[in-house]
């Protein structure tokens, strides 16, 4: 296993030492975002903004702005949060073409609580016009998505957790297109939509629920902005249920946008995110199981969704 992060910026560093028009930003953040590494061996493509996320927005905009190819890194919560009005100005009504990496987030920093949790993330992102937002499933979909930004024109929120994560994929051969789903398994009876690293544990309950009998579409929805409605549309036509799963508030993400995006022709949804309240402190594993969102807790939700 291999965590998101890590592969971002092993793959960042790669490319940057061919190209030196790469600029890799951060707020006192190299060692949360694994940026070491890059740090030492380009020192000259590297600026530390120390602890101040609005500023390095800002410079990274600037940057941008003079032909570099900006990825600005740091803890999400802080990038969605502190410095959201210079990501809403500085990048998306400037169009300047900035990737932000929001390393840890959703519930990734577990024990220390909502101050550190980013679960609106989507919701408040999404309604940007211009931004980008995505969310990788595993360090392949990672290092194919990093490879895409470099040359991107269009400012960017990617968002990863903390820990290593399972793989979703066994190789490389999958089809990777901005604003395209990805179908990990076919089915008639339900459709189980995820993002991040939701998707492994759809993935695992669509292999549960087969077992007992219960066809399972599962899709990859990586791409949040550009949103992949026409595979949301074939699902709901074909399979007549939806469950959506993320690690984000149940309100303006994930589960909200399947709903906007049938509510022509709706079929019943159930959406299993994190509810109205303070998340409870823990591990990461031990969030998403108290909320439902592993692999048991989906497979509970589908055999129960009438």
């Amino acid at each position: 296993m291999i965590a998101c992060r890590k592969q971002f910026t092993d793959t960042l560093l790669e490319l940057a030492r061919e190209d030196k028009d790469i600029i890799a930003v951060t707020t006192d953040a190299r060692g949360s975002v694994t940026l070491g590494d890059y740090a030492n061996a380009l020192p000259e493509q590297f600026v530390e903004c120390g602890i101040a996320e609005q500023d390095a927005v800002g410079i990274s905009a600037g940057l941008a702005h003079s032909g570099k190819k900006v990825f600005c890194c740091g803890p999400a919560c802080f990038y969605v949060a502190r410095s959201l009005e210079q990501v809403k100005v500085d990048l998306a009504y400037s169009e300047n073409p900035v990737t932000i990496l929001g390393v840890s987030g959703g519930v990734a920093y577990g024990a220390l609580g909502a101050t550190h949790h980013s679960l609106h993330d989507i919701a408040a992102l999404r309604t940007f016009p211009g931004m980008t937002v995505c969310l990788p499933s595993d360090w392949r979909v990672t290092k194919k998505l990093v490879k895409f930004l470099v040359d991107f024109n269009k400012p960017c929120y990617v968002r990863v957790g903390r820990a290593a994560v399972p793989d979703v994929y066994e190789n490389d051969d999958f089809h990777f297109e901005v604003g395209k789903a990805i179908q990990i398994m076919d089915g008639k009876d339900v459709t189980i939509v995820a993002t991040g690293e939701t998707v492994y544990h759809a993935w695992q309950a669509g292999l549960k629920l087969k077992e007992q009998g219960i066809s399972a579409r599962v899709l990859d929805c990586s791409w949040i902005k550009p949103f992949d409605e026409e595979a949301i549309r074939k699902a709901a036509k074909e399979t007549g249920r939806i469950v959506t799963v993320e690690e984000h508030s149940q309100f303006g993400g994930l589960g909200a946008m399947v709903c906007e995006t049938i509510s022509e022709n709706p079929v019943p949804v159930r959406i299993l995110g994190i509810p109205d309240e303070n998340v409870v402190h823990g591990t990461n594993a031990e969030i998403f199981h108290h909320y439902g969102l592993d692999a048991e807790g989906i497979v509970k939700a589908v055999l129960s969704f009438k």
